[in-house]
């Protein structure tokens, strides 16, 4: 617990945006009275958020949403915060893991705030008498809002979810800048490799892949795309790197990450092409693009080390990273993403709660997107933050933009 709490003291110092939203919630209490259930990588980033709805009056109750990315010390201390409840544990077994996830919905919340929308499906299949209590929620990965697109589209649905992962705070600076740099620190702090003149397979070129090629190629890598999209894959060629198939780039790389969001990506096709020694992460948020049961069952033998399992085919070795989940968080030593890039989406988080705690009620169920006022005010509190001015339109300028009458 006190290791927990110096790891949160830690984060706290580096959220000032979260900071100034924690000093206003403070004040007007937006969330009082309501319960707020959360599933989220239980770590310090997230204790900081947690602890700025619960100074808004909120009542908390968190769990995890990935068996390998709590931290067991940061859970424990936020146990002991007023006003919220933690279940999370590392290593939980599936049954511990939903059972995590039904205490968080006993409590009835108004508000959840989901990552990867497990918490949202558990109510709309196991759990549907939770519903009546529920004014709306927040997804904050991309594979929850695909996930909660399909059920909107299919009208099943029932209230309404706040699209955080879509807004350019999250894209610009999460998804490029905190799934690049902390996977790779993950990666290397876990195998104790060199990245430098490595082949490089990043699979993906969205917004997490494209950060990760970027970051690899500053340090060395010789970075091969992997795309299935005709414009991304061009866009990934201009940028500079090697466009290719899956099927082409396994006997030619020595690091592949996927970032795709996707199942099936490096599969039993690839696995026999691979060079002995392939190191294989994900950094996508469920354990479903590399194809772990079928390594595990064809596998000549297997080693177990710390964050790394080794499946020897036909006597080549292939090293899977924290057993295909999130790399950047499942491994021993995974910190997430950096504090600085988690205080900008968390302080979206916490103006997307506080939204939906003043206009739920207003809202149709379905998928909606973060005003984007909001997220133009975290910017200008980061801003503010680091003491940075910029320029504002004049009028003449403003008219100019709105205008259509004016031309050559």
């Amino acid at each position: 617990m006190e290791s927990g709490d110096l790891k949160i003291a830690w984060a706290r110092q580096y959220m000032p945006v979260l900071s100034s939203i924690r000093k206003r919630f403070v004040e007007e209490k937006p969330f009082s009275g309501m319960t707020i259930g959360m599933a989220l990588h239980v770590e310090a980033k997230t204790a900081v958020l947690v602890e700025t709805l619960a100074a808004g009056g909120a009542e908390v109750h968190i769990t995890g949403c990935n068996p390998l990315s709590t931290q067991d010390d940061v859970a424990m201390a936020l146990d002991t915060r007023e006003g919220i409840h933690s279940y999370a544990r590392r290593g939980a077994s599936v049954e511990e893991y939903y059972a995590a996830i039904d205490r968080v919905l006993d409590a009835r919340p108004a508000i959840t705030v989901d990552d990867g929308m497990d918490l949202i499906h558990r109510i709309h299949t196991e759990r549907r008498e939770v519903l009546d209590s529920i004014i709306g929620g927040c997804e904050e990965t991309t594979t929850g809002i695909h996930r909660l697109r399909a059920m909107a589209q299919e009208g099943a649905l029932r209230f309404p979810v706040v699209a955080v992962n879509d807004t350019p705070m999250k894209h610009f600076f999460d998804n490029v800048h905190g799934t690049g740099e902390s996977s790779l620190a993950s990666i290397m702090i876990t195998t104790n490799i060199l990245i430098a003149g490595k082949r490089f397979v990043v699979a993906g070129y969205g917004y997490c892949g494209r950060g990760l090629a970027q970051k690899a190629r500053s340090l060395g890598a010789r970075v091969i795309v992997t795309e299935v999209d005709p414009r991304r894959a061009l866009q990934a060629h201009m940028d500079g790197f090697e466009v290719m198939t899956m099927d082409d780039a396994a006997p030619l790389g020595d690091i592949f990450v996927t970032t795709t969001g996707n199942t099936s990506i490096l599969t039993e096709r690839h696995f026999p092409k691979m060079k002995d020694g392939a190191i294989l992460a994900n950094a996508g948020h469920f354990n479903v693009e590399i194809d772990v049961d079928w390594l595990a069952a064809h596998a000549d033998s297997t080693v177990h080390r710390d964050g790394v399992d080794t499946y020897v085919l036909d006597g080549k070795a292939v090293h899977v990273l924290a057993e295909g989940r999130l790399v950047n968080l499942a491994t021993p030593k995974g910190m997430g993403h950096p504090v600085e890039v988690m205080d900008l989406s968390f302080a979206v988080q916490a103006l997307s709660a506080e939204f939906i705690a003043k206009h739920g009620r207003e809202l149709a169920p379905g998928v909606h997107d973060v005003p984007s006022a909001l997220d133009e005010a975290v910017a200008r509190l980061k801003l503010d933050a680091l003491g940075l001015s910029i320029d504002r339109l004049t009028p003449e300028q403003e008219t100019y933009m709105s205008s259509w009458t004016i031309g050559t």
